[in-house]
């Protein structure tokens, strides 16, 4: 069986790597879809998931969202945001825990900000309210499940974009000092979006470039040059070999 998700989501990669922004767009929500209908091998969309691989599905809804903006397709752009709002808040129907909530609080802030749908700050203060009074023994491992990790995905990608390829937004800006705090500790993830997301798409929107995500990597690797940049620094992402600088289909070097 072909799996749609994985196919729309490398279709995606393709355009981005063609600054083919608001074709990106259009694969990043044909992946969101088939993501949202199937989140994961043997899960159902409508029921509880402690992993949360529905989170893989919001996430491309909102990296769609920005690759419109990119392409100043601002309308389709809103839409998105709208459709994941609305996600996100039936969701809080199905996943049950206080904590999996807060995240997609997190994620209601964060298409308010890209979608320019409401008032941002206020959604973000209602995610750090959320994760503040949540009480778990490891939040560490919730902030790596799928959920907390696609809640993250988007600010990376944007942000990478705008530093060379490099790692822009790290585990320590994302969440507090204290692991000890569990609240404070995750809702850190929501204090500093509010702080720096909306100028990160801004400034994506100003440049017209949105990286691609950023996969595995290797510097300097002799067997690959890109013929944009001149870059040998290597981006492997959705089954494409892509330049980590500047997100160019890598050629095979002739030395």
């Amino acid at each position: 069986m072909v799996d749609t998700a994985t196919d729309a989501h490398t279709a995606a990669v393709d355009a981005v790597a063609g600054r083919r922004y608001e074709r990106a767009g259009d694969e990043y929500t044909r992946a969101a879809r088939a993501r949202l209908a199937r989140p994961h091998e043997g899960h159902h969309p409508f029921e509880a998931d402690e992993n949360g691989w529905i989170g893989v599905g919001l996430r491309y809804l909102a990296t769609a969202a920005v690759a419109y903006r990119v392409a100043g397709a601002d309308e389709r752009a809103t839409h998105r945001c709208v459709e994941g709002v609305a996600v996100s808040r039936d969701l809080e129907h199905v996943l049950e825990h206080p904590i999996q909530r807060a995240c997609l609080a997190e994620f209601v802030a964060d298409y308010r900000v890209v979608g320019d749908v409401g008032d941002a700050q206020a959604a973000y203060a209602d995610a750090v309210d959320a994760y503040e009074v949540v009480d778990v023994e490891s939040p560490q491992r919730w902030a790596t499940t799928p959920l907390f990790e696609a809640a993250a995905a988007t600010i990376k990608q944007v942000a990478r974009g705008l530093d060379d390829g490099e790692i822009a937004i790290t585990w320590e800006d994302l969440h507090g000092a204290d692991p000890n705090e569990p609240g404070p500790f995750l809702a850190h993830r929501a204090q500093f979006k509010r702080q720096r997301f909306r100028s990160l798409v801004a400034r994506a929107v100003d440049d017209g470039t949105l990286a691609a995500s950023r996969g595995t990597t290797e510097y300097n690797n002799a067997n690959f040059r890109c013929p944009e940049c001149g870059s040998t620094d290597v981006n492997w992402v959705a089954d494409r070999t892509l330049c980590m600088r500047c997100s160019t289909p890598m050629e095979r070097s002739s030395r």
